[in-house]
């Protein structure tokens, strides 16, 4: 509860009139600071917690920006609706229970997060329905493993947004979003960010 109201608190000043491209800064401040992509399974304090800020993977930049921009933690939103609707979520891993310390590390439980909160948007090949702040989802070619990213303030030459987003080489923003299938796209808005700082 003191979580929503602090959330709602924010939505209402002028520092957040434009939350997306927030989420956006907050993303591409970790390029030059998560130097390393780092997948191994971590004991992490809860809530809030998180590895070093120089290594992590692609849920780790949504992770942190989200936490950076909006005081939004994913860790102990995810953790709250898999134990009230765990069904909901992939039966990906096996697991019987939640598990605090890699549950929101994983896309997708964040695609099945972020649809429940309502936040999800066709998917489209069309450049301009792409914002900043936006949170993409895809699968890789030749892999299909999960990946994810957030869209970022510019755009490359061609006009295609750029996304802020760790592959293997640490947090980067680059030239990307259409070189795998989009599995996912995401805009959080007030009623989102509101439906997540609640749980």
């Amino acid at each position: 509860m003191i979580r929503a109201l602090a959330l709602l608190l924010a939505l209402t000043s002028p520092a957040t009139a434009d939350p997306g491209r927030d989420l956006a800064a907050a993303a591409e401040a970790q390029v030059g600071v998560t130097v390393i992509y780092d997948p191994a399974y971590v004991g992490l304090e809860f809530p809030g917690g998180d590895l070093p800020r120089e290594r992590g993977v692609c849920t780790d930049v949504v992770i942190r920006a989200l936490r950076d921009a909006w005081g939004i933690d994913l860790q102990a939103a995810t953790n709250a609706d898999m134990k009230r609707n765990f069904a909901a979520y992939p039966p990906l891993w096996g697991l019987r229970t939640t598990d605090r310390n890699i549950d929101h590390r994983r896309v997708p439980n964040l695609e099945t997060l972020f649809t429940r909160a309502g936040a999800a948007l066709p998917l489209s090949s069309d450049p301009a329905a792409f914002a900043p702040g936006d949170i993409v989802s895809f699968r890789l070619t030749g892999t299909a493993l999960p990946h994810i990213g957030i869209i970022a303030e510019g755009t490359a030459p061609d006009g295609t947004p750029l996304v802020t987003h760790n592959i293997g080489a640490g947090t980067r923003t680059e030239h990307m979003l259409f070189d795998h299938p989009v599995q996912g796209h995401f805009r959080l808005t007030d009623a989102a960010r509101t439906w997540l700082a609640a749980r």
